[in-house]
């Protein structure tokens, strides 16, 4: 074959065979010659930049990006049979799993809620529970308990799932079933949240609270039950006002953020200062969040350094209108609805719906 020919002739060959060889090569290397050709000609290609030049004219606002995976694989347990071993009764002695490392997803988010509670956007409204057990439900897997002052609650936790979405009818029918058990208040606890599912808050006397989980969970077991992370924050909900603006424009104000006090119980607006950035959509479709306006807040002009570093590149008037809590006149929707999404220095966000006649 073709690849078992040598390149250079053995010591031992005849003269003749000698100068085949050389010829066999000679052919080879111009009908190689001839295909690179062919490809050159009519092949497409395009540049690779792998070192490219340093311009110390311009300015970057921002470091290089990367890319970061977390594993979003676990591994189940199994008996002798191949059948999957039930993790909470094994924990409880009654079936041991048959390889270490197995872990199950409820388990591992009710482990770290325990350590870690329920962030909010200040540390003293932090939910600390005093207990953490399972609870036999359809949509509510634990009972939690935490102080609320001097007095005692009880919370039902609802764990969304590992991929996927909560919805609204999710979080109704789990809000029914803590407040047939009697629990004080619903904990949901998910990746993400749909839109419809922002605008429901309370269910009767059950407030409901929205956790979104931090994507470090998807770790699972590498992931160490410390507590140190906000792997489980309540960013509470936009309170905001629709104003008239004349002549068929409205504007929106937004004031803050509605978060719930678990000192007393009781759901507050706190200021803008928490707010990094808040986006609208002017004309929501109820299918994807557009982004219309955005404008940024925060204490202190967090942006300052961002200013100083553009230098004069930088357009005052232009930046006064996008820092602020109020935003420009707009048309009011065909759709009838608008949509706020806020967003904190955690990088946590949280968006709501609002009718607009």
């Amino acid at each position: 074959m073709e690849w078992e020919i040598p390149r250079e002739a053995p010591a031992d060959w005849p003269e003749a065979a000698r100068q085949a060889l050389e010829r066999f090569w000679q052919a080879r290397i111009a009908r190689q010659k001839e295909v690179d050709a062919s490809i050159a000609a009519k092949a497409e290609f395009e540049y690779l930049y792998d070192k490219p030049y340093v311009d110390k004219s311009k300015v970057r606002v921002a470091g290089p990006f990367t890319v970061e995976s977390l594993s979003p694989h676990r591994t189940l347990a199994v008996d002798w049979d191949d059948e999957l071993i039930d993790l909470t009764e094994a924990a409880e002695g009654k079936r041991q799993p048959e390889r270490e490392g197995a872990d199950d997803f409820a388990h591992m988010i009710l482990q770290n809620l325990k350590a870690a509670g329920v962030q909010q956007a200040h540390k003293e409204d932090r939910i600390t529970f005093t207990a953490l057990v399972g609870w036999p439900g359809r949509y509510i897997c634990a009972e939690g308990t935490f102080m609320e002052g001097d007095v005692q609650r009880r919370a039902g936790i609802f764990i969304g799932p590992e991929f996927g979405t909560v919805s609204r009818p999710d979080l109704v029918a789990a809000a029914r079933e803590a407040g047939e058990a009697g629990f004080d208040v619903l904990i949901a606890c998910a990746f993400n949240y749909d839109a419809h599912s922002a605008e429901f808050d309370k269910l009767g006397r059950v407030p409901v609270l929205k956790a979104r989980m931090n994507p470090d969970l998807h770790m699972g077991g590498d992931l160490k039950a410390t507590g140190a992370g906000n792997l489980f924050v309540i960013f509470g909900e936009p309170d905001i006002r629709i104003e008239e603006a004349g002549e068929g424009m409205i504007r929106v104000k937004v004031f803050g953020v509605d978060v719930f006090k678990p000192q007393t119980g009781e759901i507050v607006s706190e200021g803008t200062d928490g707010i990094a950035l808040w986006m609208l959509d002017t004309d929501y479709n109820e299918e994807s969040f557009f982004v219309r306006h955005a404008y940024f807040l925060g204490a202190n002009d967090p942006y300052k350094a961002l200013k100083t570093t553009l230098k004069a590149e930088i357009d005052e008037e232009a930046w006064e209108s996008l820092y602020s809590d109020t935003s420009r006149p707009f048309p009011k929707p065909k759709s009838g609805r608008i949509a706020v999404k806020v967003i904190n220095h955690l990088g946590d966000e949280v968006m709501k719906v609002f009718a607009v006649e």
